[in-house]
């Protein structure tokens, strides 16, 4: 196909609009606005998903080489024995008076993953499992103040990082994160510190002189894993009696079954699990020590939906799978030709791209004078291949080599051309309307 095709425009572009006239931001999750991807032109809602195939409203079929539901669907859509387990539990019932056994069976399977655990609690979602997981902590250290590293969800004591400095998120994930309605009384009470940076982290729980009872991290996202940092951070901990907090939802079910902490002997009191682990469907979990745990009777976590039994089954079928299929290696070996397929393009077109993070979700990090443009025009062109493409791809099980050639030859061609165009200098030329977003923004 021609760079200079245009992009079909279909019934998504329209009700896109229209949704974002009676539901403020469009949808309920920032990461899926169609502007985060191709303003006015993303195909923004589907009909069918299975495997890494989806239709759009208009019957159009892509190949998924993007997000893959914000990394929930590690085995794929529609994955046979996830939704012959889910479909059978909905026909048994999936809400009564009573509770269901596996939630219980749940509990215990993921104690079985992590020895060092004595106790599980369950939400639906990662950003609830994070405030869970905040709330026990600060529980049961008596200490209020939060020092985090990464990305941890929605929640006040998150958002809370940028009263005190409106910047103090933009290194975190996304930039421009703004904390209205949450309390100025907050304010101070989450202090971030950078990955990697473990006299950055000292600094703060000297200054704040035994105040700190929480210390909240991603174990990796973009950087390469630092061991020592980990260990320093373990150790700072345990001087500080800091409740240590390992963010998960991302990393866990896709590195290792359990989490990715687990590769390293570095254990926290606390790991928070979700994405992956329900492959689509809704469960999260909050995994910690006994003693830790135990400070969530001291407070009120309470949810009727988090006692639906959907999220439970599907759950302990991923897990099956994971053992089945030795899903890891497989998301890591898919992973690792994408990335050198890519660099390779990178290189040939000299592009000023690295490709960073886990081997499992490798991200295109775009150095290049105008970043958000040359994402805007990859995502474009590829579309019109019939590829659903970003700068982040979340690799599934259902990702096959095949799968993975057929997408780089298409980059390779859409990258090769736009060389040619930026070369000479008519790069933007080639844009059929707005650039992406690059963070949060206000859509109406």
């Amino acid at each position: 196909m021609s760079i200079r095709e245009k992009i079909y425009l279909g019934q998504g572009p329209q009700l896109w609009k229209k949704a974002k006239g009676i539901i403020p931001g469009g949808n309920q999750l920032l990461s899926k606005r169609a502007e985060m991807f191709l303003p006015e032109k993303w195909p923004a809602y589907y009909k069918e998903a299975k495997g890494v195939e989806v239709w759009d409203l208009d019957g159009r079929r892509y190949i998924d080489m993007s997000i893959m539901a914000i990394g929930a669907c590690v085995l794929g859509y529609a994955h046979e024995e996830i939704n012959r387990a889910v479909k059978s539990c909905i026909d048994q019932g999936n809400m009564s008076t009573l509770n269901c056994f596996e939630e219980v069976q749940l509990a215990e399977t993921l104690l079985g993953l992590h020895p060092w655990a004595g106790m599980v609690r369950f939400a639906r979602s990662g950003g609830e499992a994070c405030m869970q997981a905040v709330r026990i902590a600060r529980a049961s250290s008596g200490r209020s103040k939060v020092a985090f590293c990464g990305y941890h969800g929605w929640g006040d004591w998150y958002l809370a990082a940028n009263l005190a400095d409106d910047h103090h998120l933009d290194h975190q994930l996304l930039p421009g994160l703004e904390p209205a309605g949450v309390p100025q009384e907050l304010k101070g009470t989450a202090i971030p510190f950078h990955y990697g940076d473990a006299d950055e982290l000292k600094e703060i729980l000297a200054r704040e002189k035994g105040s700190v009872g929480v210390i909240m991290m991603e174990v990796q996202r973009y950087k390469p894993i630092d061991l020592a940092f980990l260990k320093n951070v373990r150790r700072m901990a345990d001087e500080n009696q800091c409740v240590l907090i390992f963010d998960e939802v991302t990393s866990g079910f896709r590195v290792r079954a359990g989490g990715m902490h687990m590769l390293y002997d570095v254990f926290p009191d606390i790991v928070v699990l979700g994405k992956a682990l329900g492959n689509g469907f809704p469960i999260s979990a909050v995994v910690g020590k006994r003693n830790v745990m135990e400070a969530a009777q001291k407070t009120f976590i309470s949810s009727t939906y988090w006692t639906e039994r959907i999220g439970f089954v599907a759950a302990l079928e991923v897990i099956k799978e994971f053992e089945r299929s030795n899903v890891p290696a497989h998301l890591s070996r898919i992973g690792e030709i994408i990335k050198r397929g890519l660099e390779k393009i990178f290189k040939d077109g000299r592009w000023n791209i690295e490709v960073c993070g886990l081997a499992a979700s490798p991200m295109m990090m775009i150095q290049e004078k105008d970043p958000l443009l040359v994402k805007t025009l990859f995502t474009q062109e590829m579309l019109k291949k019939g590829f659903l493409a970003s700068n982040l791809i979340y690799v599934s099980l259902a990702h096959t080599e095949k799968i993975v050639e057929q997408y780089l030859q298409a980059a390779q061609e859409v990258l090769g051309r736009m060389a040619v165009a930026r070369d000479q200098g008519r790069l933007s030329e080639l844009l059929e309307g707005p650039i992406c977003h690059g963070g949060f923004k206000r859509l109406n």
